[in-house]
């Protein structure tokens, strides 16, 4: 059997909660994830979204619980405060990756877990997500979005075209190999592959060599769209 990890635990005692509830008498959404806000780690955040009307754009984001992750990438918690979705900061990000799923789950009133790809001011993000609406026999009032961040990878300064000899060093390092086992692989010196890898992280802004490798992952995932 899968090992539980701390977000199926929270996913999984939410949904017991939402299970009992009745589309003819309506919940509140604290009576949902009362018992999970004290297990939520320091990746996880709970919002409630508000639903009045018939335009998303016009429903209401509250944050319930924010994130203790910090990060020099992105201020998460900055983003996602008390807010119309309307008003968000990134249009883009709430229009593509959140308002959809949002009308699907209020229309169907089921929950919907997922893994999220997308992007949020430029930097490649991905976050397992459970969305899970009211029951309401006069249409959903509110939906609980719990999520537990994955990875948040910011975009290189500038789009570098390498060559043949970096290509086969950048591919190794990504995968895993060190300095050393790339020379060996490469049939090259340890000094040679140290001095390539130290003008990569010049030519990419990057502060040592897991940052680059993170930016060389995001690189990627922008070249391959990931929504």
């Amino acid at each position: 059997m899968p090992r539980e990890t701390p977000f199926s635990v929270v996913v999984g005692r939410m949904l017991d909660a939402w299970i009992l509830t009745t589309p003819d008498r309506p919940a509140r959404a604290e009576d949902v994830y009362r018992g999970v806000v004290d297990l939520l780690t320091i990746k996880m955040r709970l919002t409630l979204i508000e639903v009045k009307g018939s335009d998303p754009l016009d429903w209401r984001m509250r944050p319930v619980r924010h994130s203790g992750f910090t990060s020099r990438i992105l201020d998460i918690n900055g983003l996602f405060t008390d807010c119309r979705l309307g008003d968000f900061k990134d249009r883009a990000y709430m229009e593509q990756s959140v308002i959809p799923r949002l009308v699907e789950v209020v229309a169907r009133q089921q929950p919907v877990s997922e893994l999220v790809k997308t992007r949020l001011l430029g930097v490649s993000l991905g976050y397992d997500r459970i969305l899970m609406p009211q029951k309401n026999t006069d249409g959903s009032q509110w939906v609980i979005s719990s999520s537990y961040a994955q990875f948040l990878l910011g975009q290189p300064a500038t789009r570098e075209t390498l060559d043949t000899a970096d290509e086969a060093i950048v591919q190794l390092l990504v995968e895993g190999s060190t300095a050393k086992e790339i020379a060996v692989l490469l049939g090259q010196s340890h000094r040679t592959i140290e001095h390539r890898l130290e003008k990569l992280k010049q030519r990419y802004g990057a502060r040592n060599t897991v940052h680059l490798v993170a930016m060389l992952i995001a690189a990627h995932i922008d070249r391959t769209a990931l929504r």
